[in-house]
Parts: structure tokens; C-alpha cells; sequence
């Protein structure tokens, strides 16, 4: 069973990767670079210089964007960057550097249309998202893809990949008695780690706390946590950079030059060889990490109070820089410049682990837990805000009354705690399955995506032309 998911994911992500990669790269041409120029504009945009909490909508820009950033500054970026290394070697970090370069195209203008096209649930709320623009812009004859959207979204947004590589980074690294660690209890016919059960349910009980407080408590979380589990990352990988100083140019100089000759890739071929195989891993690694044209950002910006849907845009497209550009980056060059990369039969949070461990022996392990605590704590909030509004958006908001009337519980919280579940089943679970379901996921979001962006990218440089006139003639670009 494994080998035939393993197989899907493949042979999913091999048209989708033209999909992202050469529809981003459209996206790029198309707006002449234009969103590129007014970096210190989206600052000031972040700064809340321009936000009116009367606007419509839920919660601040920064808030929004802090949202996005939760979901994309996670374990992909400790864990599935060094699944990345350990099948392509040092280059595939460059084609998730290409991924991330035209995902912020991308995310300009999937953005953009999310806060345009704005709609509203059963319950009379604003909302935002791939499956709204779908429904408010395009149509009908488009709603087959907005189902997609949602049902692709409600898996590929749980939290399984975010608590399984949490999980074993607790027990590999705060954890040392084998026997303790070891330990089972049979249950419906499988065996389960009581280590990792109660693991995965106390992470349950802690994001269950911050996601039934709905998005308003989430954004105010995400705004807290994110900018402090970005520095403390940033530190502990300049460290290990530091004590490493004198081989990082080679490993920059490796990164470029194996890209093109895939001779440290482990994985099957694809597009007709190796080189392929190795593109296909880079950015199906970067997709995962940074979500540009998968439609989550868009659903986290499209929350955003606002009346001016280029700022949204505009904050947007820093995601994935952050994402890939920065933290994907450190993490690489963590398990580059150590030596680490090589080890064989090692990978995901375990290999990154080893990384911070032989740089900064004693305490490099433990800086690890606690960033990887931050990071996949954060993303475990932000990801049931985009399940359950794709739940809402197909079936409503209504209350259903369960249990013979005993109590009521709307379809939101429904999904909410069948997540919450999720995270426990996620602990327990197989690294490889749940990393190749999820991918899987993933992929299929990313075609309504795509496609409706390229079916309003029109609409979204009429509105960029007129709002950077506007701005010119206020003397605010």
C-alpha cells in the first residue's frame, strides 16, 4: 500500500510541477516585474500604516500574513527540507529556491483575487479563498473546481506531517532510555508507540486550546509566535554557520552545480532521467514549505481588513521569501556545511537533529526541539482555520444537532475536532505515508488554484495599474 501511494504522489506531482513552476514563471512575465519595485511599500503595508479595523474582514494584514507564515514556516522547513537533501543532495535546494522565486508571482496574484472576489459563508461572514473567487468571478461551469479545492484542502491541511516530525524530534531528542522509548499497546490490530500517543495527544489538548477560538485567537497566536520562532532559528543556524564558515562556499557553490548533474540524487527518475527526479523533489519539497499556488496563503490573506486588494498581494508574495529563501536556506546549509547530509538511512527532523548536534554539542539538540516545538506548534494552529473553512464553504455553517439533541455543534467545530484527532493519528503514523498523502493533496489544490489565477490575471493588473496610480499621485510610492 505504501509503495502505490508512493507511486500516486509521483505521478500526480509530475504535471503539476509545470503547473507551479511554468504558470508562476507566467505569472513573473506577465506583471513586468511590477510587484517586485515596491518592496518598501508592502513594509509600510506590514507596519499597519495603512489598516482600518472598519475595513472588512477579520483580522489585521500582519495578522493575516503572520496566519500564512504559521502554515508555511513549519516542520517542512526543518523536516522536509532535510527530506529534500537526503534524496537530491545539495541540489535540490536549488530547484526549491526557483519554486519559491516565481511562487511570490504567484502568491501576488492568487492573492490579490482572494481579497477581489471575496464572499461570504452561510453564516453571513466574509471570507476568502481559491473556492470563493472560483464561485464570485468565474461561475457555475468553474464550481467542479472549487469542490476540488475544498475536499483536497481538508486533507491536505491537516496537521499529520506537522505532529509525526514534532513528535519523533521529542522523542529522539528528549528522550534517551530505549526501553521507555520502545514501548507499545496494541489497538484495533495495530501496534502504537505509547511514547508517541501521548505525545500526539498532549499536542492535541495545546492546539485545541488556540484553534475552537476561531481565527481571531489563531492570527493573534501566529502574530506573537512567528516573529520569534524566526529569530531564534535565524540564531541558532548562524551559529552553526559560523563554526562551519570555511566550507560554506563550497556548499553554495555545490548547490548550484548539482542541479544540473543530479549525481547525489537518490530517488526514481522522472521527466525522462535523474535530473528529473531531482527537479521533481525540489519542488515538490518548496510547495509543501512555502504553499505558493496551492491557495492557502490566499485563504489566510483573504481573512485580511482591507478594501485595497494589491496590499494583499503585496504582503502575500513575502511568504514564500521568507519561507524558502531564508529558512528553507538555513536549514539546507545546516545539514551541508556539518556533514550530515551523507549519513545514509537518516532523514527528516532526525537528520537536521544530527546537524545541530555535531555543530553545537550539549545544547544544539535541545535549540532544535524548541524551534521545532514553535514551528510545528504555529502550523498546527493555522492549517484547521483552512480545513474548516473548506468544509463550510461546501456543506454551510448551519448547526446539526447530534447525540439525539443532547448538544449542538456546527460544521465548523466539527471539522475542528476531527482534526484535532488527526494530530494524534499523525504522532503514531509513518513518516513516508503521511508525507506522500499529503503531497498528494497538495498537488490537486493546485490546479483551481492555477488555473483561476490565469483566468483573472487580467483583472489583477487592471487593479495594480490603478492602485499604483492612485498611490503615485498620494505621494505614497
Amino acid at each position: 500500500m505504501s509503495e502505490f501511494i508512493a507511486d500516486l504522489a509521483t505521478g500526480v506531482w509530475t504535471p503539476i510541477l509545470f503547473l507551479l513552476i511554468l504558470g508562476g514563471l507566467f505569472f513573473f512575465f506577465y506583471s513586468r516585474l511590477m510587484h517586485y519595485r515596491y518592496f518598501s511599500h508592502t513594509i509600510a503595508i506590514l507596519r499597519g500604516k495603512y489598516h482600518n479595523p472598519n475595513d472588512p474582514g477579520q483580522i489585521s494584514p500582519y495578522e493575516a500574513l503572520s496566519t500564512a507564515m504559521a502554515s508555511t514556516v513549519g516542520m517542512g522547513n526543518i523536516a522536509g527540507v532535510a527530506a529534500a537533501i537526503s534524496i537530491g543532495g545539495p541540489g535540490a535546494l536549488f530547484w526549491m529556491w526557483v519554486t519559491a522565486f516565481v511562487g511570490m508571482s504567484t502568491n501576488f496574484f492568487t492573492s490579490t483575487l482572494s481579497v477581489m472576489y471575496r464572499g461570504k459563508d452561510s453564516a453571513g461572514v466574509i471570507q476568502g479563498g481559491p473556492m470563493y473567487v472560483i464561485r464570485e468571478a468565474l461561475g457555475p461551469m468553474w464550481k467542479p473546481l472549487s469542490v476540488l479545492f475544498c475536499l483536497c484542502a481538508m486533507i491536505g491541511c491537516l496537521g499529520i506531517f506537522q505532529a509525526n516530525q514534532l513528535t519523533q524530534a521529542i522523542i529522539d531528542i528528549g528522550f534517551s532510555e530505549t526501553e521507555f522509548k520502545n514501548s507499545t499497546f496494541a489497538f484495533l490490530g495495530f501496534e502504537i508507540s505509547t511514547m508517541k500517543f501521548i505525545i500526539g495527544t498532549t499536542l492535541m489538548i495545546i492546539s485545541g486550546i488556540v484553534i475552537l477560538g476561531g481565527i481571531q485567537r489563531i492570527g493573534s497566536w501566529a502574530g506573537k509566535m512567528v516573529p520569534l520562532m524566526i529569530v531564534i532559528y535565524f540564531f541558532c543556524v548562524f551559529a552553526i554557520l559560523i563554526v562551519n564558515i570555511s566550507v560554506v562556499p563550497h556548499y553554495l557553490w555545490m548547490i548550484i552545480t548539482e542541479a544540473f548533474t543530479a549525481n547525489h540524487y537518490h530517488g526514481n527518475p522522472a521527466l525522462g532521467g535523474m535530473l528529473g527526479g531531482l527537479i521533481v523533489a525540489g519542488v515538490r519539497r518548496a510547495s509543501f514549505s512555502n504553499e505558493a499556488g496551492i491557495g492557502t496563503a490566499p485563504m489566510a490573506l483573504g481573512a485580511s481588513q482591507s478594501t485595497e486588494p494589491i496590499r494583499e498581494g503585496l504582503v502575500s508574495m513575502i511568504s514564500p521569501a521568507i519561507d524558502t529563501l531564508l529558512v528553507c536556506t538555513l536549514t539546507a546549509l545546516a545539514i551541508l556545511v556539518t556533514g550530515v547530509w551523507e549519513t545514509k538511512g537518516v532523514s527528516g527532523v532526525t537528520l537536521t537533529a544530527n546537524a545541530f548536534q555535531m555543530a553545537l554539542p550539549g545544547v544544539g539538540k535541545y535549540l532544535l526541539l524548541l524551534c521545532a516545538f514553535f514551528f510545528a506548534i504555529t502550523s498546527l494552529f493555522s492549517y484547521s482555520y483552512y480545513g474548516s473553512k473548506a468544509l463550510t464553504f461546501l456543506v454551510g455553517i448551519k448547526s446539526k444537532t447530534l447525540t439525539f439533541g443532547l448538544f449542538e455543534i456546527n460544521n465548523r467545530k466539527v471539522y475542528d475536532y476531527f482534526y484535532l484527532i488527526t494530530i494524534v493519528v499523525g504522532a503514531v503514523a509513518s513518516l513516508t505515508d503521511v508525507m506522500n498523502v499529503i503531497d498528494i493533496a497538495y498537488a490537486l489544490m493546485a490546479i483551481p488554484t492555477m488555473l483561476s489565477g490565469f483566468a483573472l490575471a487580467p483583472k489583477v493588473m487592471a487593479e495594480a495599474k490603478s492602485y499604483f496610480k492612485r498611490m503615485r499621485e498620494k505621494g505614497e510610492v
